[in-house]
């Protein structure tokens, strides 16, 4: 059993969206979507301790959808699952030339990021995996729905809980009570854990991160307006949040990803 430092915090909140939204069930294969970087090796590390005592018995495999970029190696993520005895599959696409060079988007994360989903579904399937984990955590859910709001002027988010009618699949966000300063703590106290740097060009030069740069400013002036944002949010109950039921809300895609 591998040991982790730090990690008690990030269970709890786990433990608690995972009760409040259904997440687990007895006999669940999950799969854990693993881009390398912090949010999902510490999705991985938090589903793999709560294996140790969960009621409901669950089985965890990790899957990478390599897009293409240079210079971005996986192999300790290959070491980590290998010592965790967990199956985890690394699918090596052209995406990054789709996108860039062929394509040539003017906006390439969206583009991306429906290539991304795609494989990562088909090969959930492949390895017998009812659902998938994604690493997003409570600052993510904020992002997004402001990003909805100020620049599609609609108001919502991605789902806690999110059923694929045509792929059979659901998908499970169990870090959504978990803030990114508590991935930092525990990814600091874990200093051994494998970071694979995105080599996008892209990175860190999107709306989304205008948009967390403008949240962290507000938060500054108004002390405590991104809980509140998330607290509105889960009373209004759409998207599924606020929804306490054994039944997911179904979609046929994802939104505001």
């Amino acid at each position: 059993m591998v040991e982790f430092q730090n990690i008690r915090h990030l269970l709890s909140c786990m433990r608690r969206a995972v009760e409040e939204y259904h997440m687990i069930k007895e006999g669940d294969r999950i799969a854990v979507g693993m881009s390398g970087g912090k949010d999902s090796t510490a999705l991985l590390c938090t589903l793999y301790n709560l294996q140790r005592f969960y009621p409901a018995r669950f089985e965890l495999c990790a899957i990478t959808v390599n897009t293409g970029f240079e210079g971005m190696d996986f192999t300790p993520i290959v070491d980590l699952c290998r010592e965790m005895e967990l199956e985890y599959r690394i699918v090596d696409t052209k995406i990054s030339e789709v996108v860039f060079d062929i394509r040539k988007e003017t906006n390439p994360c969206s583009l991306c990021a429906k290539m991304r989903r795609g494989i990562l579904h088909d090969t959930a399937k492949e390895m017998g995996c009812n659902k998938i984990a994604l690493g997003h955590h409570n600052d993510d859910v904020v992002d997004t729905f402001m990003l909805n709001l100020l620049h599609e002027g609609r108001i919502g988010s991605f789902s806690p809980v999110t059923y694929l009618s045509r792929k059979n699949l659901t998908m499970i966000r169990p870090l959504v009570y978990a803030e990114e300063k508590d991935i930092r703590y525990f990814m600091n106290g874990n200093p051994n854990l494998p970071l694979v740097k995105s080599t996008c060009p892209e990175d860190k030069n999107t709306e989304r991160e205008e948009m967390k740069q403008l949240i962290i400013s507000l938060d500054k002036e108004h002390r405590g307006v991104k809980h509140r944002i998330f607290g509105a949010l889960q009373k209004s109950g759409i998207d599924g949040w606020g929804i306490r039921t054994d039944k997911p809300e179904t979609e046929d895609d994802e939104k505001g990803i």
